[in-house]
């Protein structure tokens, strides 16, 4: 995708997304507009249509700023911006863009997207054909997903698409399977769980024990986590995952009374 360099859009004029009559559209209100359109059009937004914005604390430029949209997906400022105001401009520019997107018929879940993607999966499947196709397995439990939220779009998936990722990186997954726990029970279990501070407290409280037992390996993940989070930034990517690992891992390093783990993992 090729970006734009200034922080407004060349576009037809509509009243009331402009800044100071120049007909360039101003993005921050046009992204908060175009989901509060989708609500109004019926589409179910569990936490409403408001979108957020987290600025990271600084005192100098490049200034970042992450913004959250209605359904989980995240992503950030992708230029070198000098003040915070082009750090917002510059997240959600490249937010309305993939919202934008995110329109097109080949991003909503139907039954052909999820034939398609089973199909996929399937074929990335290292297991024998017979044991990939049972309820059970997780090629099953990815099917019983995707047909949970059938007619949503893959931005409105992001949320609980990023909680698998995020037990399943933070080792909860597997602890769920040796608790004789079926997937499609997980699934269904967490589909109804939305991302809040209570879950991000509990995978802290992982990472926590982990260090307690090897102490390092808070510092070298989230070494990890700052790369990735950043890399996927500077290249417009979408950032849901990797931010949340990041703060999970703050929130660990914090409650064990660290000061420079932060400022190292971004030095290295």
């Amino acid at each position: 995708m090729v970006y734009p360099e200034e922080p407004f859009w060349a576009l037809p004029m509509v009243s009331g997304l402009y800044e100071d009559r120049d007909y360039r559209v101003n993005v921050v209100e046009a992204l908060q507009e175009f989901w509060q359109m989708k609500q109004s059009r019926g589409v179910e937004l569990k936490n409403g249509a408001l979108v957020i914005y987290e600025s990271i604390p600084s005192n100098s430029q490049p200034y970042v700023c992450f913004v959250t949209l209605p359904g989980g997906s995240c992503f950030g400022s992708f230029q070198n911006c000098p003040t915070k105001a082009e750090a917002r401009r510059s997240s959600a520019k490249i937010a309305l863009m993939n919202s934008v997107f995110n329109e097109h018929p080949s991003r909503r879940i139907t039954d052909e997207f999820i034939e398609k993607a089973v199909q996929d999966a399937r074929a990335s499947f290292k297991g024998t054909p017979q044991n990939n196709e049972l309820p059970e397995s997780g090629i099953g439990a990815f099917r019983f997903m995707l047909e949970a939220n059938k007619g949503r779009t893959m931005l409105e998936f992001q949320e609980l698409m990023t909680v698998f990722q995020l037990l399943h990186w933070n080792g909860s997954l597997k602890a769920m399977r040796e608790r004789q726990c079926s997937r499609q029970e997980v699934v269904a279990h967490y589909s109804n769980r939305s991302l809040d501070d209570e879950m991000r407290a509990q995978m802290a409280l992982d990472w926590i024990a982990r260090e307690q037992e090897n102490p390092g390996v808070l510092r070298r993940e989230l070494v990890l986590a700052e790369r990735e989070l950043e890399t996927a930034r500077m290249a417009g990517r979408e950032l849901r995952f990797p931010k949340e690992k990041k703060d999970i891992l703050m929130i660990a390093h914090n409650q064990l009374g660290g000061s420079n783990l932060g400022a190292a993992a971004i030095e290295n």
